[in-house]
């Protein structure tokens, strides 16, 4: 790894700040800067070229005993350096990312810095103590205030209960579709979780979110009054008791008055500020990944990204077999089969196989022997991935990581947290650390968005914290996932994979679908479920329909398991945010490109020019000429990718278009 450091002393930035101007970084390109003042409040601002994005926000810890950082706070040096180096990826949409920043490290005379980074992609600023005594955090002071009544495009925690109190809000599943609302309209009582967009002056959008969430609740946001979003954290549990979704979750009866205990010296979450000046920026922004800690594990040769057979969204509901499907092993042995036969590299056995309300993963339902279904895939080249649920790990998580790993089993699901207070935060990074010991992956569900635990630990592989297919088992018609679909890419993908779960052969037009809890359906065309595996971030990516499906769908079932996992190149074509999405990425010498629509048609023409010279053919799958009428209606054909490298295609209502692009020499 390359790295370049330029420390300067910053004569000029510190005499302009006794004049009352403030602090400066800016962008390696000059485009971007943050100003910082350090008067009675601790306040910086955000502009780019001539456009303020955001105004002056306050910051500040307030710490048990009443010391607060960020207040009158006395400069005792204010240093800058460059960074320009190249951080290697190997499970994400690029294999290398060039990480390129201006940082500004203001030191104050109690012990604490403030640290600012300028990326040509945004804003990041965090606070670093070094002092000998731990602390409590009583509260922090994280505002977002912007110059205007800007549009806003936020998920609110998805509360059953209406006038939910904040606390009531903090138990929550970190899914929900989008409000798209001016910031003066925007719920005074309801908390939003990140990341969210503001849509500022010229067309330019401010993502909001957080990097490096270790040891520290995460930060949801609200709205109280003026122009203003403010950090809200979960406050320390002081009682928790076992329960909720068949005993498997922690409950927080009672709570601290401090939201995190902290060591005297340590460097606290990154506030990220992101920004573009064209929505599909958005979508290929790798803040979050430049800001998390590195890797701790050393060797990452038996991580292995994959496609996924995945039983539970299609209720197990196979048929033409001569047995009764289910939880069972003859249900897996044919899960098994489809996959070895498809190339697929997972099997998961989710939630039944552990007898329930016990909360113990070594008691098995007898129908179950997971040893015979892991000799069984081994002899198949196929894995093993179990489901468990958050306080049946938490409780035996040396036992059940050990035992099973010895058994062959490659990975958990973990399910079930719903909270993301210091002490949730801190079960994610021993469940990493823990699984990394014993080789295992992990994909959080129930889970709070990523703030890159999966650069810091590469075995965790995908996070949920999304409002994905599964909703379609039991969502009203009312909901409207094909819109959100074109949403995710540009706000929830950037803070990191997502298990969305993808891959229905039942789809449906918007008038036709309702939902079915055992034969579900999606939203939208065939193509768009085909496309959101080359536009949906996923190392781990599951197949949610059922085997006896896929083995009616050839086509289509061959095109999901062929597509990559984890990508070289990542390139963002076109799109704008609740309308449309297009995106290319490679992997080896084959480019695959995906796009997706809202409800509306659309005729677009992708640029092509990064494919360069060379005689090129696409393998493609579009909407069918009535897919407007029936959802599965597609065409499979290969084409010439035209010399100009303007490819236009048309996609239906819902729908979608994915080509895998190769030269035919």
């Amino acid at each position: 790894m390359k790295q370049s450091l330029l420390f300067l002393a910053l004569s000029l930035a510190v005499n302009t700040a006794m004049a009352g101007i403030g602090y400066v970084v800016k962008s390696p390109d000059g485009q971007l800067k943050a100003v910082i003042r350090t008067n009675e409040k601790l306040t910086y601002f955000v502009m780019h070229n001539a456009d303020t994005l955001l105004a002056p926000s306050a910051i500040a810890m307030h710490l048990s005993g009443g010391e607060v950082l960020g207040h009158n706070a006395k400069v005792k040096s204010a240093k800058t350096s460059t960074v320009n180096q190249e951080i290697e990826a190997p499970f994400y949409k690029r294999s290398r990312i060039k990480d390129n920043y201006n940082e500004l490290v203001i030191s104050f005379n109690k012990d604490y810095s403030v640290v600012f980074r300028a990326y040509n992609e945004g804003i990041a600023y965090r606070f670093v103590t070094s002092r000998k005594q731990n602390f409590n955090v009583e509260s922090e002071e994280a505002t977002f205030s912007f110059p205007a009544d800007y549009p806003a495009i936020v998920p609110y925690v998805n509360s059953k209960k209406k006038n939910a109190t904040f606390e009531e809000q903090f138990f929550n599943s970190f899914e929900n579709t989008y409000t798209h609302a001016p910031l003066s309209k925007l719920d005074v009582t309801r908390l939003a979780f990140l990341p969210l967009v503001v849509e500022a002056a010229n067309g330019k959008k401010v993502c909001i979110t957080e990097a490096d969430l270790e040891e520290y609740p995460g930060m949801y946001l609200n709205h109280q009054s003026g122009n203003t979003l403010t950090g809200v954290f979960a406050p320390y549990p002081k009682k928790i008791e076992q329960g909720g979704h068949n005993q498997l979750q922690q409950l927080v009866k009672e709570r601290e008055n401090y939201i995190a205990k902290s060591k005297g010296t340590r460097s606290f979450p990154w506030r990220i500020i992101a920004v573009s000046t064209q929505d599909k920026q958005l979508a290929d922004n790798d803040l979050v990944y430049k800001l998390a800690s590195p890797s701790r594990v050393s060797d990452v040769s038996w991580i292995k990204p994959g496609k996924v057979a995945w039983d539970w969204w299609n209720d197990w509901n196979i048929s033409g077999v001569d047995f009764k499907s289910g939880v069972n092993n003859a249900t897996y042995k044919y899960y098994i089969d489809f996959a070895s036969k498809n190339n697929i590299e997972y099997v998961i056995l989710d939630e039944g196989w552990a007898v329930n309300l016990k909360a113990d993963l070594l008691q098995v339902v007898p129908e179950i022997n997971i040893k015979e279904l892991v000799d069984y895939a081994r002899q198949k080249n196929v894995d093993i991935i179990l489901w468990a649920g958050f306080y049946a790990v938490d409780r035996d998580m040396e036992n059940v990581f050990k035992y099973y790993s010895g058994l062959g089993v490659k990975g958990f699901k973990v399910d079930f947290m719903d909270r993301d207070d210091q002490l949730a935060v801190n079960f994610y990074y021993r469940v990493a650390q823990l699984a990394a010991k014993y080789k295992l992956l992990v994909d959080f569900h129930g889970a709070y968005k990523p703030t890159g635990l999966q650069r810091t630990y590469p075995n965790v592989l995908n996070f949920e914290g999304v409002h994905g297919l599964e909703q379609m088992k039991w969502a009203s018609p009312k909901v409207d996932q094909v819109t959100y679909d074109v949403t995710i890419p540009f706000i929830r993908m950037l803070a990191g994979p997502m298990d969305y779960t993808q891959g229905a052969m039942r789809n449906a037009i918007k008038k036709n679908y309702y939902p079915v809890w055992n034969d579900p359906m999606s939203q939208g065309t065939r193509c768009r479920q085909l496309a959101e595996y080359v536009i949906f971030e996923a190392p781990l990516n599951m197949l949610c329909d059922n085997p006896t499906h896929y083995l009616k769908e050839p086509e289509c079932a061959k095109f999901i398991a062929s597509v990559p996992k984890i990508w070289d190149e990542t390139v963002a074509l076109d799109g704008e945010i609740a309308k449309h999405i297009a995106i290319a990425r490679k992997k080896g010498n084959d480019w695959y490109v995906g796009a997706l629509t809202n409800w509306d048609s659309r005729d677009t023409e992708l640029d092509l020019s990064f494919l360069g010279k060379g005689n090129y053919k696409a393998e493609v799958f579009r909407d069918g000429v009535n897919a407007d009428r029936e959802a599965s209606d597609y065409k499979h054909e290969v084409i010439d990718v035209p010399q100009n490298r303007k490819l236009k295609i048309s996609m239906a209502p819902g729908g979608g278009y994915v080509a895998r692009i190769f030269d035919e020499k």
